[in-house]
């Protein structure tokens, strides 16, 4: 499949089969996760794989929408701001690295045939108090991701020339 056709094909889903997500395919999405590009190849993320019933309802504290409940697993993913690379200038890269790599998860998941969703309007104080994230560990993005119960909504873009100059 062209990359164009996967993006197209990627959107924000917002009701989730109650189908679990078969390991092969989740190994999949995380070895692209794993080769991401980031700033002096620092790898500054950690993400955390979220299946029990026990935790999926602590992470469901973190974020309360109806639709949010529906998705069968949910992966935390986080900034290591230790190990994020910092330009002279001080801009920390910690989240464009992080941002990277959920869009690799996010495109890798839609190409298996799953659905995802970014998150990032959570109570991330509480998320971090509830997995018991060390101080250096911010939980950036939520990702619920399973089989899509709805359908590819349309995306509605700017022009190309709202967003380009030459």
């Amino acid at each position: 499949m062209k990359l164009l056709d996967l993006i197209k094909q990627r959107y924000s889903c917002r009701d989730y089969q109650k189908k679990s997500v078969e390991q092969e395919k989740l190994d999949y999405v995380m070895e692209c996760v794993r080769l991401a590009p980031s700033a002096v190849n620092k790898q500054p993320w950690k993400f955390h794989m979220v299946t029990s019933e026990a935790d999926k309802a602590k992470l469901r504290e973190c974020y309360k929408r109806e639709w949010f409940a529906t998705a069968p697993m949910y992966i935390i993913c986080s900034i290591l701001h230790d190990e994020e690379w910092v330009r002279k200038d001080g801009k920390h890269h910690g989240n464009i690295d992080i941002a990277i790599a959920v869009e690799h998860l996010c495109l890798a998941a839609t190409e298996q045939g799953l659905a995802t969703c970014w998150v990032c309007n959570f109570h991330a104080d509480e998320c971090k108090q509830f997995f018991n994230l060390p101080d250096n560990e911010e939980p950036a993005v939520l990702i619920p991701i399973g089989y899509a119960a709805d359908e590819l909504r349309e995306k509605i873009r700017k022009d190309m020339s709202e967003i380009t100059c030459v």
